[in-house]
């Protein structure tokens, strides 16, 4: 493990805030936790880039072992990194909604 500060960003479920966690966070010094604000959907964009990671690099390997597939992570960042482009949301909001409302006539007509 890296020597330092270990910093875990989490949503705020209570199941953090468990006695449970804060009895092995006391015995854990150098983790500490941070909580997103309740409905912070912009978390959810990280999903994309771990999808294209697992697509485009993990299932297309055979690693022996863990850090083989540190490794081919790290490589796999590098590269990326070399011409980086950011994931951008292009849903309207309307579009969205009408989704949501076909996807919900759907499960009430059985459609």
């Amino acid at each position: 493990f890296p020597s330092g500060e270990l910093h875990l960003v989490l949503d705020n479920s209570s199941t953090h805030t468990t006695p449970e966690v804060e009895r092995w966070l006391a015995h854990h010094k150098r983790v500490r936790f941070h909580f997103t604000p309740t409905g912070a959907s912009w978390l959810n964009l990280v999903e994309p880039f771990f999808a294209e990671i697992t697509c485009k690099r993990l299932r297309r390997g055979t690693f022996r072992s863990v850090p083989a597939l540190i490794a081919a992570i790290r490589s796999y960042v590098r590269e990326h990194n070399k011409d980086p482009r950011p994931f951008i949301w292009t849903a309207t909001a309307s579009a969205i909604l009408r989704k949501i409302k076909r996807c919900k006539e759907a499960l009430e007509t059985g459609h």
